[in-house]
């Protein structure tokens, strides 16, 4: 076993059937460090307005482990979860630590109005790459893009989801 696929990486899993809670029960169980980036919505249930959290990508989440641990697990949940995997090497995508935690940063920030895209849409690649160094991004980097007439950081995994974050004055951000 080489000493990159020994190491823990993050993951991103496909979760089928919409067990996404489920799932990350399970990783909790076998020791797993796992990740759903949520959102909060609000909902009526028998007449009352409910707050409550869903995946924010519905059938997304993420978990660190060895790159044997990944392969293993899918086996584990077999027709449950699928590794998302490099289109070149076919072997699960390791997610480096850096790109995982700027995009959690971004994710869990509360902000209502993250705006999340497919990782097959590449249009996200374009403009300036900035770092934003007050509010609640300060610390996370991206692309910026115009999204609806305003200013957006978009942070992406590659491949995989990128999110929008709502708008980021300029003297926030410092170009890299």
């Amino acid at each position: 076993m080489t000493s990159e696929t020994a190491s823990e990486h993050w993951y991103a899993l496909k979760v089928f059937y919409n067990k996404v809670f489920e799932i990350e029960a399970y990783l909790k169980d076998k020791a797993f460090e796992s990740y759903i980036p949520l959102k909060t919505v609000e909902m009526m249930w028998r007449g009352e307005k409910k707050i409550c959290r869903k995946p924010a990508v519905s059938s997304l989440m993420f978990v660190r482990a060895t790159e044997h641990a990944a392969i293993g697990l899918q086996r584990q949940l077999n027709n449950r979860i699928i590794v998302y995997c490099d289109r070149d090497t076919k072997r699960p995508a390791a997610i480096p630590e850096r790109e995982m935690n700027i995009f959690r940063l971004v994710t869990s920030s509360g902000d209502r109005e993250l705006e999340y895209f497919g990782g097959e849409d590449t249009v996200y690649h374009t403009g300036d790459r900035v770092r934003v160094t007050e509010g609640i991004f300060k610390g996370a980097e991206g692309y910026i893009r115009r999204i609806k007439g305003n200013r957006r950081l978009v942070v992406s995994i590659e491949g995989i989801v990128a999110v929008a974050t709502s708008y980021i004055p300029g003297c926030f951000l410092e170009k890299i």
